[in-house]
């Protein structure tokens, strides 16, 4: 009996769960009737529009050639009652004249010979033209329609645009833009846009079902490439797919084509900071307070519960002047050494990254540094780091500075500066963002892996990473790549 009632109330359950889908269905279709009478309302009223639109032009056609055909009417019909009137009054002329010639001849008076032979002689009809000033012809005036009656009988409802397709061979990524080209099956002239979605993602293949980045969407491209410009590439791919669409409808999307878009991203290790700078995602300030904080935790130290909780080291780590970071306290830089380190290591390839810094600071460095960089030690002083160095204390100057050697830079200083690292070739350049010229390389071996340092006292700076090498510093690179130059003698 048991059994039974479990059964039973199992088929109830999928009956009842049934009859929910039949109801949202019978819904759906009242909807879908209702949606089809609205719709199919509005695409009558445009298509009477638009014939209405068509008789109107093609009236105005009629209405305008009809007049061109008034009007050459009415200039033939001035010529030729002129031309008329001209000739009549010439033949009337010359009827008199004949007539007074007539009786000269039968008189015996010499004068009157002279006196009516003159006037014979200038007769009108002497310099009438007889040749037609125009014509009856109004055959230059007629039409045919023929051609224009076969476009208008093959009008019909505009078709759905061809899916394209996003040519892989010709689509590029460089200099922190993305050109994405496509193509129709065949030529559609009723085409009017495209519409191009672009997402940011982090696998190839197609799309999860959860994805972490939104579709962005470029509407309105009139030709069959579009190019992004001014991207910070912070994924490891970029999918596009792209719609056609004519005035009425759209297309379906293409099928989904997934580029790569290789940059160097990192972020700046804030459990590395000196203690007097203040970090804040990129951008770094220095923070002449920081320091007194800590050492006023550590005053305290002995009114403070000794729980690894309320340790002056973690207590330093939650102060709001400074992101939390998981590095103990111990590897901070100290002392002199305002540095920080990003959190990603170089061992392979060639990366590039920019920073701007304030060019009124009293001292800033940017450039590399080895793992075993001292917490002591200022880039440039030891042969763990290599760097290019403003220094704004007593005068101004910028310096190449490795292993405690210093070459002072014949060149502006930019507020921005570009950093290129070429791993296998042992080289570190450094280039004016801006202009992408060339103001210092290091050419070393690296044996270990290195990492992005930089250095800041009064001042502050604010770094941009995931930028792909610039063309201009690609072809610096190869213009330079085995030169040997004074640029090089820090190494």
């Amino acid at each position: 009996m048991g059994d039974q009632k479990e059964s039973l109330r199992k088929i109830t359950t999928t009956l009842a769960l049934k009859n929910e889908e039949i109801t949202n269905f019978i819904c759906c279709q009242k909807q879908s009737l209702e949606n089809l009478e609205v719709n199919s309302s509005r695409v009558q009223e445009d298509l009477e529009t638009e014939f209405s639109s068509l008789h109107s032009v093609l009236d105005d056609i009629k209405d305008s050639m009809v007049t061109r055909i008034k009007q050459e009417r009415a200039s033939r019909t001035y010529e030729l009652q002129s031309q008329l009137s001209a000739c009549s009054k010439a033949l009337e002329s010359s009827e008199e004249l004949l007539e007074v010639a007539n009786q000269t001849l039968c008189s015996s008076e010499a004068d009157d010979f002279t006196q009516v032979t003159s006037s014979v002689t200038m007769a009108p009809a002497f310099r009438l033209s007889l040749k037609a000033k125009a014509t009856d012809s109004m055959s230059h005036m007629m039409v045919d329609f023929t051609q224009e009656r076969e476009m208008l009988q093959a009008i019909k409802f505009l078709p759905v645009p061809a899916t394209p397709e996003i040519l892989v061979s010709e689509c590029q990524v460089c200099d922190n833009t993305v050109t994405v080209q496509w193509a129709l099956p065949e030529t559609d002239s009723k085409i009017d846009h495209y519409d191009l979605e672009h997402r940011r993602t982090n696998h190839e293949g197609p799309p999860r079902a959860r994805e972490d980045y939104p579709w962005m969407v470029v509407e309105g491209i009139c030709e069959t490439e579009y190019t992004l410009t001014g991207l910070r590439f912070d994924t490891h791919y970029m999918t596009f797919r792209v719609k056609a669409c004519n005035k009425a409808v759209a297309g379906e999307f293409s099928e989904l084509v997934t580029l790569e878009t290789h940059a160097f991203l990192f972020k700046l290790d804030a459990g590395s900071a000196h203690q007097n700078l203040k970090v804040e995602d990129l951008s770094v300030e220095w923070d002449s307070c920081g320091g007194k904080v800590v050492q006023d935790i550590r005053k305290d130290k002995n009114r403070t519960n000794q729980s690894p909780m309320h340790s002056p080291a973690r207590t330093a780590m939650n102060s709001p002047k400074r992101v939390p970071s998981a590095r103990v306290g111990r590897d901070r830089f100290t002392a002199e050494s305002y540095t920080v380190l990003g959190d990603t290591f170089i061992d392979a390839g060639q990366q590039y990254w920019e920073v701007r810094f304030d060019k009124e600071s009293k001292a800033f460095a940017v450039g590399l540094a080895l793992r075993n960089l001292g917490r002591f030690d200022q880039l440039g002083k030891s042969n763990a780091s290599w760097c290019i160095h403003l220094n704004n204390w007593l005068q101004q100057s910028l310096t190449a500075k490795h292993n405690n050697k210093a070459r002072t830079l014949d060149c502006p200083i930019p507020d921005r500066i570009g950093v290129y690292c070429n791993y296998e070739e042992g080289a570190l350049s450094f280039y004016n963002a801006r202009t992408k010229t060339l103001m210092h390389t290091f050419r070393t071996k690296f044996t270990q892996p290195v990492i992005p340092a930089f250095s800041v006292w009064n001042g502050c700076f604010s770094v941009q990473t995931g930028l792909q090498v610039p063309s201009a510093v690609q072809s610096s690179q190869r213009k330079n790549s085995g030169t040997s130059s004074s640029n090089t003698s820090l190494t």
